[in-house]
């Protein structure tokens, strides 16, 4: 038995299944923002010199975007709750009895 109280026959998780590095989210969230970000420094002066319809859709991503990139990047990846499954050992097998002597029983 371990010094943190387990037991052998708990059911330990497979790190096969384990979800991506906390790292990977977050460089995947800042390369999305930056892309979203980039789009709206885009939108700023193509607002200016466009005319017409087109015109308000550049402004619209201008004003609109940095809270959906904000949004976006606070927005974590949620752990799946079937990440983890769990292994359960083998059963322990017994030993057989030991055979019994004849002359003993004689006695």
């Amino acid at each position: 038995m371990s010094g943190n109280g387990a037991r052998r026959s708990d059911p330990v998780p497979s790190v096969t299944t384990a979800a991506a590095p906390r790292s990977d989210d977050l460089a995947s969230r800042q390369r999305r923002y930056l892309v979203m970000m980039g789009i709206r420094v885009a939108c700023l002066p193509l607002a200016v010199i466009s005319q017409g319809w087109l015109r308000i859709v550049f402004i619209l991503g201008a004003v609109v975007l940095p809270y959906i990139a904000v949004v976006i990047a606070n927005a974590t990846r949620q752990p799946r709750h079937s990440a983890l499954s769990p292994v359960v050992p083998p059963p322990r097998l017994e030993l057989p009895a030991a055979p019994v002597a004849k002359d003993r029983i004689e006695h």
